[in-house]
């Protein structure tokens, strides 16, 4: 059997903690190993969320688990990415879910969810403990799907004013998205991390909630004219920040 280095061939599988010389997972991980034609013997990649990512091989796999063995020499720990935060708002479920995902792969540090005025009118919405486990086996997935090393924290739901209070003491740049504002690109080149960015729910914030933000110091940036999705509005804003500060 050839041995497949590359992040793009080699499956690669969420293993929390530290491992031993052997790591048994679940049948989520098993299904993921029949679905690519994994057998006994193929090489495979393990990552624990934070930082440390490995080579395995596997040398059981059943319908119930995955069984592998850690090729001590290959484990590495990655270094955690320059800090990004979204808040990300509370709206319709699979957008949510989308920008959860597409959060992941561009390597997002915190995941934030916030409720906004206008984000208690969306139905379905994206909240509760049920939802908050969707959106990490979601980000799991993406993990494994990016060969990734970290996934980000994340926190409950909670509205606009209690989380600009509980983050008075950040110390980095946030930036606003807002159509009126100065273009991302020309801030996020000249700024340092950590960087946070905020957006906006369905039908737009209030302008109550845009003077909470102007009176915590976020500045208001734009990714152009038209009047984008957050998810898609989130995507693009990730890209260019991720892209300045890797």
């Amino acid at each position: 059997m050839v041995e497949r280095d590359d992040r793009s061939a080699l499956a690669t599988f969420y293993a929390p903690g530290e491992w031993m010389e052997h790591v048994t997972l679940d049948a989520d991980a098993a299904h993921h190993a029949h679905v690519r034609r994994l057998v006994a013997g193929d090489v495979v990649r393990l990552s624990n969320g934070t930082g440390r990512r490995g080579r395995a091989a596997i040398a059981e796999l059943s319908k119930r688990e995955l069984r592998v063995t850690v090729e001590a020499k290959s484990v590495e720990h990655v270094a955690e990415p320059p800090r990004i935060e979204l808040w990300a708002p509370v709206g319709d479920r699979d957008r949510m879910l989308m920008l959860a995902e597409k959060s992941v792969e561009l390597g997002v540090s915190v995941w934030r969810p916030v409720l906004y005025a206008r984000s208690r009118s969306v139905s379905p919405r994206g909240e509760g403990e049920g939802f908050r486990q969707k959106v990490r086996a979601r980000q799991i997935a993406a993990l494994e799907q990016s060969g990734g090393a970290w996934l980000p924290s994340s926190s409950e739901e909670v509205a606009l004013d209690v989380a600009l209070i509980a983050e008075r003491g950040f110390s980095g740049i946030s930036f606003l998205l807002d159509a009126d504002g100065e273009r991302i690109a020309d801030l996020s080149a000249s700024a340092s991390t950590p960087a946070r960015v905020a957006l906006g729910p369905e039908g737009g914030l209030t302008d109550d909630e845009r003077t909470q933000f102007a009176r915590a110091g976020w500045r208001l940036v734009s990714l152009g004219s038209n009047v984008l999705r957050f998810e898609t509005a989130g995507i693009a804003a990730l890209a260019i920040l991720r892209a300045h500060f890797r």
